[in-house]
């Protein structure tokens, strides 16, 4: 890890700290996202390649973007759930 390039070092680890922080509201719990989060990273650090280093950083990034949408619709049903009882 020592030879990677600091960019992409970085890269990986604010994806690894903005997916960590997402992970408080996971619905099936924090300790539970959170050892699943590290075996995801920990399975692909071997990775040396820039190319595939940022597959994987783009991979995050998409996997990321799921687990917002995921909230969005958790967030929307329970307020339309709220509201339609009026």
């Amino acid at each position: 890890m020592a030879s990677m390039n600091p960019a992409l070092r970085y890269r990986v680890i604010r994806v690894y700290k903005e997916m960590l922080f997402m992970g408080r509201e996971y619905p099936q719990g924090y300790d539970y996202f959170k050892t699943r989060l590290h075996k995801a990273f920990d399975s692909q650090k071997h990775l040396t390649d820039e190319s595939q280093i940022m597959k994987g950083i783009e991979r995050a990034e998409f996997v990321k973007k799921e687990i917002e949408a995921l909230y969005f619709l958790k967030r929307y049903r329970t307020l339309r759930h709220r509201y339609d009882a009026f």
